[in-house]
């Protein structure tokens, strides 16, 4: 049986820097952007206790 896949398209900001910084290891790497950044995102540890990961919130 053969995989069905599911788009969601996300639209994100980034500064110029960021951008330029992607495009650049896109370049260099010869990879999409979209590829970079479902790499990015699969390695993500959300079987894990982010919580521990999240900076604490500031005191006021």
């Amino acid at each position: 049986m053969s995989k069905k896949w599911t788009a969601k398209r996300i639209t994100i900001n980034l500064a110029s820097t960021e951008a330029e910084k992607l495009q650049k290891y896109c370049n260099q790497t010869g990879r999409t952007a979209t590829d970079v950044i479902r790499e990015l995102i699969r390695g993500l540890g959300v079987n894990e206790d982010i919580s521990s990961q999240l900076p604490s919130p500031k005191a006021s």
